[in-house]
């Protein structure tokens, strides 16, 4: 099943959406702010090219900067 983000502009429509899908029997959670950064980092994530590979001098040198 897909899942929906919806970002309402102001509480007011935050409470209109959320009362419309409770009347229409769509269940609904809420997620931070921080919690939306994550899934969208996380899509990121899974679309990076994962076939090339760093060495460890690489890796090393880019946290060291």
């Amino acid at each position: 099943m897909k899942a929906l983000v919806v970002t309402p502009k102001n509480s007011h429509e935050f409470r209109f959406v959320t009362n419309l899908l409770k009347k229409l029997g769509v269940g609904s959670s809420t997620v931070t702010q921080e919690e939306l950064e994550d899934i969208g980092m996380s899509k990121l994530m899974r679309k990076v090219d994962k076939t090339k590979k760093a060495s460890r001098a690489e890796i090393m040198k880019k946290l060291s900067a």
